[in-house]
């Protein structure tokens, strides 16, 4: 049979094939010592080479005969570029991410074995995948994958959220200050609360965001009741040590919005937060790494979030939607969805037991305000009452009393009302806290841990002392030049108060 006489130009005859490999195999083995292996490492997330390493030999060698030993990737590729690198929890390599070394040998003993393979017919070398990257390459990705991950940018993000780190900044404290004792909160725990007096003297003045402050909250363990948790519009949540130096122990940076809420855990190693990015993040602080155990898109922007006071690995959050969810941060996943006539869920609030809680919403009809405190059964997720406040305001803060069953409901018609905290959920008509001003701003209101006093912010920068037994103002604070939006008492500490304003300012008082 005869042979074709068409002769292709991007065929390669085998005698040019023989010629070209053996060339420069000779030429790498001169470009190379044969006593240090050079081999490149690449940080993660980059394309091209940062440094290059030298591989001595070992006592542990492979079956060729050599051995690659690729040394720790430098102090710059720890996790945050920013952050002080000073701190012993960054001064550690990628989690989960090894550098890609291969040795110049090894490369040649698979190139030549392909060469000569084949009963002394040399073939041409079939392209197989290599992890190694090659400085100044880029890997080719088809047009169909490229319009796949392009496609989907945002199921990608939530699937890696879930496995990544957040972005953490340690302050100079460190991991000594997150675990300490005070010595100023010592001598009170073994003690009993005692009587509440109206602070007078500012302590502390803490400035690090620069949004305003959404939330603030101390630590609900006792013996660390000296970091206080901060949620900004800045995107960021901070933990400060506010007793006994007043600074910024760690900053995370893990939504892409405004952070509108942010809880302490009941065992005090977690941080609960969620933004106007949809997003919820649980955040372990006692390892200083910030791993995300929870990491969700949730299906609307979040605007308050409780967790449950007996069962800690439920959380309730509210936000832009009807609806309100409980989750199981065990699997992450929704356990109840609570639905009702709204647009917004503005605060949450657990009653005693857990077995009921409250929402208070924005929905406000011509001549009343019939569901803008809506009672909840946990089990169920039926209503129980949605005709508890039935006058024209909205309440953007909820509170409950430390001993007695009521709470105080702050709204938006510059008072605050006090309710019985049992079925039917009856209005005090007789008491009323007015004299503050709330004027369209989240004003927060709270009580002192004995229930003597009731204590709130002003949109015109002011703190409110409110005695509760007769509701008459005690004592006016100018705290800050705007808004005051939240103001919380220190639960082991007597008469220590920390208030924050919408110019992003945090200050202690005693």
């Amino acid at each position: 049979m005869s042979s074709s006489l068409v002769a292709y130009d991007d065929s390669d005859s085998e005698a040019e094939t023989e010629k070209t490999e053996a060339p420069s195999t000779s030429s790498r083995q001169t470009s190379l010592p044969t006593s240090v292996n050079r081999v490149q490492c690449f940080a993660p997330g980059n394309l091209g080479p940062k440094s290059t390493y030298e591989t001595q030999p070992t006592e542990n060698t492979d079956s060729s005969g050599t051995s690659t030993v690729c040394e720790d990737p430098p102090e710059h590729y720890t996790w945050n570029n920013n952050a002080d690198l000073t701190s012993p929890y960054f001064r550690r390599a990628y989690a989960g991410h090894t550098a890609s070394c291969v040795s110049y040998e090894t490369y040649e003993q698979t190139s030549s074995s392909s060469t000569n393979s084949g009963n002394g017919v040399s073939q041409k070398r079939i392209h197989k995948d290599s992890t190694t990257a090659i400085k100044g390459i880029r890997p080719y990705i088809p047009k169909r994958l490229r319009q796949e991950n392009s496609s989907m940018p945002e199921k990608k993000e939530s699937d890696q959220r879930d496995s990544s780190d957040c972005d953490v900044k340690l302050g100079i404290s460190g991991e000594q200050t997150l675990r300490k004792i005070s010595e100023l909160i010592k001598p009170y725990l073994g003690s009993k609360y005692k009587l509440t007096e109206v602070p007078k003297s500012l302590i502390f003045h803490m400035s690090k965001h620069s949004g305003p402050v959404n939330e603030i909250q101390w630590c609900p363990v006792r013996e660390q009741s000296h970091m206080l948790l901060s949620a900004s519009m800045d995107k960021t949540v901070k933990v400060w040590d506010a007793v006994d130096t007043g600074c910024c122990l760690q900053t995370y940076s893990c939504h892409s919005c405004a952070v509108r809420a942010a809880q302490w855990s009941s065992c005090g190693r977690r941080i609960l937060s969620g933004g106007f990015d949809s997003m919820l993040h649980l955040t372990d602080v006692e390892t200083g790494k910030g791993k995300q155990i929870l990491s969700s898109k949730n299906e609307f922007r979040i605007s308050a979030l409780k967790f449950h006071p007996t069962e800690s690995n439920i959380f309730i959050c509210g936000g832009f939607s009807p609806e309100v969810k409980a989750w199981d941060i065990r699997t992450s996943k929704v356990l109840r969805v609570y639905k009702a006539a709204v647009q917004q869920t503005l605060d949450i609030l657990f009653l005693p037991e857990g077995r009921e809680f409250l929402t208070s919403t924005d929905a406000v009809s011509r001549d009343s305000a019939d569901r803008t405190i809506i009672a909840w059964d946990f089990q169920s997720a039926a209503k129980i009452s949605n005709q508890i406040f039935h006058e024209r305001y909205t309440c953007p803060s909820l509170t409950l009393h430390p001993k007695e069953s009521v709470f105080v409901a702050q709204t938006n018609g510059n008072y605050m009302a006090l309710f019985s905290a049992q079925r039917p959920y009856r209005i005090n008509k007789k008491k009323r806290y007015e004299g503050h001003k709330v004027e369209g701003f989240a004003v927060g209101c709270e009580f002192s841990p004995d229930g003597t006093l009731l204590v709130t912010g002003s949109s015109d920068g002011k703190v409110f002392f409110y005695n509760y037994h007769t509701a008459r103002i005690i004592r006016t604070l100018s705290a800050h030049k705007e808004a005051c939006v939240r103001t919380i008492f220190h639960p082991v500490l007597p008469s220590l108060l920390t208030t924050c304003s919408w110019a992003g300012e945090i200050r202690i008082w005693q």
